[in-house]
């Protein structure tokens, strides 16, 4: 016997009422994450990392900045993800954890500004 509802069952929707989004989002990032990662890994191993100048000019070029600001900002996404699941399921305390939870938040957003503030710099500082 089951206190659900039949659609709700059906829908397959918990108390929170939001079913497996947090699930979908996380493989969404990590699909969006495997092609960024492939180009990035290809770039950086065709690049003379010896040469500061060479990865400051490959960073600004092209469509490459772009690339990035997305594989930062999935990388963060999906690690935000990851952390808050950890977060959920490890740590038991009545205030510890909302606070660790905004904590792991602000962190990820602090990440990824600041990723996203060193592209761009290094992309606009090229064209001047």
């Amino acid at each position: 016997m089951s206190l659900r509802t039949p659609l709700g069952r059906v829908l397959g929707l918990g108390s929170a009422h939001s079913g497996v989004h947090h699930w979908t989002v996380q493989r969404v990032t990590a699909l969006a994450l495997a092609p960024l990662a492939i180009w990035f890994i290809v770039s950086i191993v065709r690049l003379p990392l010896a040469d500061h100048a060479a990865v400051l000019a490959w960073i600004s070029h092209g469509a490459n900045p772009v690339l990035l600001i997305l594989l930062v900002l999935a990388l963060c996404w999906h690690s935000q993800l990851g952390v808050q699941v950890v977060i959920e399921d490890y740590v038991h305390g009545r205030l510890l954890k909302p606070c660790a939870l905004i904590v792991s938040s602000f962190a990820h957003v602090l990440l990824a500004a600041a990723g996203v503030l060193a592209i761009l710099r290094i992309a606009v500082r090229s064209l001047a």
